[in-house]
């Protein structure tokens, strides 16, 4: 029975849950702590951790490998988020964190903490056949991510986590506007995007995930003398926020048994919520009191269990079909071109020897190859790159979403070069996988030049040292053809074959 760990390095605390893997990759906690050391009051203010910050730090992970240690963890993994993200000085920190107690920090983009959180959420509430509204509020950003049936359809970050805030409008001049109004004028300029992202769509279920918000069910609990802290109603929240708002924070930490870090930054995150639920037409918030270091140890158990360092087929497919979608591309001839390569894929197994990881590679790359459309026709697989750069797929690693664009950037005109600074700052492994799969992407995409569909599946195989590729489908299909004897050149200069387009 393996015991695992998961930190999260967040901007208002740290937090560690350690769980033991009991069946079939399920995990159950056997401890939580919650230390408040607040990297974010130096994040936001100065953007250097200041020396005291950086000792708390240290002697909280000198607690955590003393925890680890006594549960005998095999496996830790510590996640940091916006406040770490934007200290410049953050990687010393983390290097003196790692020196001291052998724990390794990763620093993770705000699309890996929504999908981490997302599947913490899984666990907890059942999202089979629901539209779901994710809200996560936490020190340094508030993540607004929407899911259908379990996968994640966009995620979108916003500037306007509690400790930001705190930060950003207690320094305020403005005396003429209390702290509350002044939290409300900036949440405002979110709501534009927020109301874009959610849109006409129909929300099954809110869930709301973060410490401020837990803390809004208890407070819920006591306030209206509710029997559960897992749900707050809209007209509840707007009840506390009215009551927050009247109270210094000596006064809501003296009413409600709040502790300092929390007591200051509830109102903040009560009027973020109130704005989101409130733009998103929303009843109820589920409050499951599920976060980002338990999505990290589910995230760990399930990885130790499979032997793809992929999270998750769908989800990766789910999030490639939605980007697609927002950059109005041909879905028909895009799912067919992706189709076929992976046919090419799999029949020419002997010759790039790449496993099925990098096959869904090639797919979400041919899934999305003309998405560059939507800027210009013109060169559009620069312009495919350059949104594949600018919007995270998520499921995938930042490392393997690199490999996407460039064989997006190539599925055309140049081929692979040393000389285009995005191919070659990829890692050496990276930029052979481009070549291999590039070559492929080129035929498929070749296979429905016409985008009619006419060609429905290929045969590839090798015969007396020589491939040969045939085309099955409707009609003489003469000008797939003709396309494919252009393209081979590719294909035959990578893998020192050659090949032949036959009837």
């Amino acid at each position: 029975m393996q015991i695992i760990a998961a930190i999260d390095v967040g901007s208002n605390a740290m937090r560690m849950v350690v769980g033991r893997i009991v069946y079939e990759g399920k995990v159950e906690a056997v401890e939580n702590l919650r230390l408040p050391v607040r990297l974010g009051q130096d994040a936001f203010t100065t953007g250097m951790v200041s020396d005291e910050t950086a000792q708390q730090a240290v002697d909280a992970f000198t607690r955590f490998r003393r925890i680890a240690d006594n549960h005998k963890v095999e496996k830790i993994r510590a996640v940091a988020t916006s406040a770490m993200r934007e200290l410049v000085n953050g990687d010393l920190l983390i290097d003196r964190i790692a020196r001291s107690t052998g724990i390794e920090i990763e620093t993770i983009s705000g699309e890996e903490e929504a999908r981490l959180i997302h599947l913490a959420v899984s666990q907890a509430v059942n999202l089979k056949n629901k539209h779901v509204l994710l809200i996560d509020i936490g020190g340094g950003s508030v993540e607004v991510t929407l899911s259908q049936n379990g996968n994640i359809l966009s995620t979108e970050s916003y500037n306007m986590g509690t400790v930001r805030l705190l930060k950003k409008l207690s320094g305020e001049k403005n005396a003429a506007m209390p702290f509350h109004k002044l939290v409300r004028e900036y949440a405002e300029a979110a709501r534009r995007r927020i109301d874009r992202e959610i849109g006409s769509k129909k929300i099954d279920i809110c869930v709301g995930t973060g410490g401020n918000i837990e803390e809004m069910g208890r407070l819920r609990e006591k306030i209206f003398k509710r029997d559960s802290d897992r749900a707050i109603t809209l007209e509840e929240l707007d009840t506390l926020v009215e009551t927050l708002s009247r109270l210094k924070v000596e006064e809501r930490m003296r009413k409600f048994k709040l502790k300092p870090d929390r007591a200051d930054v509830i109102l903040p995150a009560s009027i973020v919520l109130q704005m989101i639920v409130h733009e998103a037409k929303i009843k109820e918030v589920t409050i499951p009191n599920v976060g980002l270091k338990d999505g990290v140890l589910w995230d760990m158990a399930s990885n130790l269990q499979a032997a793809t360092p992929i999270s998750g087929r769908e989800q990766v497919w789910t999030s490639a079909l939605r980007l697609g979608e927002k950059y109005q591309f041909d879905r028909e001839h895009a799912e067919l071109v992706s189709y076929l390569a992976g046919r090419l894929f799999d029949q020419s197994q002997d010759l790039h020897e790449l496993d099925d990881e990098n096959k869904l590679l090639l797919e979400v790359a041919a899934l999305l190859h003309d998405i560059g459309h939507f800027i210009n026709t013109v060169d559009h697989h620069k312009h495919g790159y350059y949104i594949l750069k600018a919007n995270p797929l998520i499921g995938l690693t930042e490392e393997r979403q690199n490999i996407v664009a460039n064989i997006i950037q190539y599925h055309r005109k140049a081929t692979p070069s040393l000389q285009d600074d995005n191919f070659r700052s990829l890692h050496p492994k990276d930029r052979l996988i481009v070549i291999k799969l590039s070559a492929l992407m080129r035929l498929a995409d070749g296979l429905d030049v016409s985008h009619t569909g006419r060609v429905k599946d290929i045969l590839l195989e090798e015969q007396k040292n020589t491939w040969k590729l045939k085309l099955l489908g409707a009609g003489d299909l003469m000008l797939e053809r003709w396309t494919l004897e252009k393209r081979q050149r590719l294909f035959q200069d990578i893998f020192g074959v050659k090949l032949k387009i036959v009837e």
